[in-house]
């Protein structure tokens, strides 16, 4: 038996972020705006989309006509909004939508690809997407969320919700109510690069964090 403790062993594997989009060569990436501090990692494909700052993929991720935050965590072979097909027509295959590469008209479907693109998916900041899941056409995924490795997301998420399975449930929340509601009024992820810095280890302690940012009611 070999030991192996790291292969290939390359140099500068660790990628130092900053203000310009981290990208892999392998990435295709279509009419996009894409934010700092961001590492989009090999085969991401994303088109007409919002990618905010902080926020990374993990590999192998499909994301077309979203809107991501920022501080999103997405895992691997992630799919968000996948393509919609015409189970309206008599078929549905999208040779009706496809028109010229069959050779059928000469020009696409504009009327349905616009369609497609009405069905935006938004996906809140500080969400996390497990392995392989799926967010189908038109979900809404709440700040602080949590998606399943392998969940089919068919319905919105509420805010620091946890849902999981096929099609996906809530399987509970991350915090009390009154813990998400102080969290989304504070609203850590509109902070500045220097309030991020300045403030970054209360990030690490609940209780302490909101004992000093909660908002006083009166």
């Amino acid at each position: 038996m070999q030991h192996i403790n790291r292969f290939p062993d390359l140099p500068g594997t660790e990628t130092n972020l900053g203000e310009q989009p981290t990208i892999h060569p392998s990435c295709t990436i279509r009419d996009s705006e894409i934010g700092a501090w961001t590492e989009l990692m090999a085969n991401t494909s994303m088109v007409e989309s919002t990618f905010g700052d902080y926020s990374y993929t993990a590999g192998d991720v499909d994301i077309i006509y979203s809107d991501i935050g920022k501080f999103c965590s997405i895992a691997s072979h992630v799919r968000i909004n996948p393509g919609n097909h015409a189970m309206w027509r008599v078929t549905q295959h999208h040779m009706t939508y496809r028109r010229k590469q069959y050779g059928f008209d000469t020009k696409d479907d504009t009327e349905f690809f616009d369609w497609r693109r009405s069905h935006r998916c938004r996906i809140g900041h500080d969400v996390w997407i497990g392995h392989a899941a799926v967010v189908m056409p038109g979900v809404n995924i709440g700040h602080g969320a949590v998606v399943g490795a392998g969940a089919v997301v068919t319905k919105d998420v509420g805010p620091y919700q946890i849902v999981g399975g096929v099609p996906a449930r809530p399987i509970r929340q991350r915090f009390p109510d009154e813990v998400v509601e102080q969290l989304l009024e504070i609203a850590w992820w509109d902070w500045d690069r220097a309030e991020l810095e300045a403030r970054f280890h209360e990030l690490l302690d609940l209780d302490a964090f909101l004992d000093r940012y909660r908002r006083t009611r009166a």
